[in-house]
């Protein structure tokens, strides 16, 4: 079974901590994302989702851009929202 057949695969041998980080790496490469301020609510969004998922993110509404200072300042405060899309 290669990575691409079971994105979790791991060596139950290694540490779980470091089990954990192999795994997470892994699934990060079959995900998109795309973060900005959502047009109607001026949030900081972020959403994620499996790359099979990427034509749902145009049915969503438009993320304006947001620079990475705003982006910092929202995830300092707590004020950011994930959406995943299926």
């Amino acid at each position: 079974m290669t990575d691409l057949d079971n994105p979790l695969e791991t060596d139950l041998e290694q540490p779980l901590e470091l089990q954990l980080e192999n795994q997470l790496e892994q699934l990060a490469s079959h995900l998109v994302w795309k973060m900005g301020r959502d047009e109607d609510t001026d949030e900081v969004v972020v959403r994620v989702g499996f790359a099979s998922s990427t034509p749902s993110f145009a049915a969503k509404g438009r993320l304006r851009a947001v620079s990475d200072e705003e982006l910092q300042e929202a995830l300092s405060s707590q004020h950011v929202r994930v959406q995943w899309m299926e």
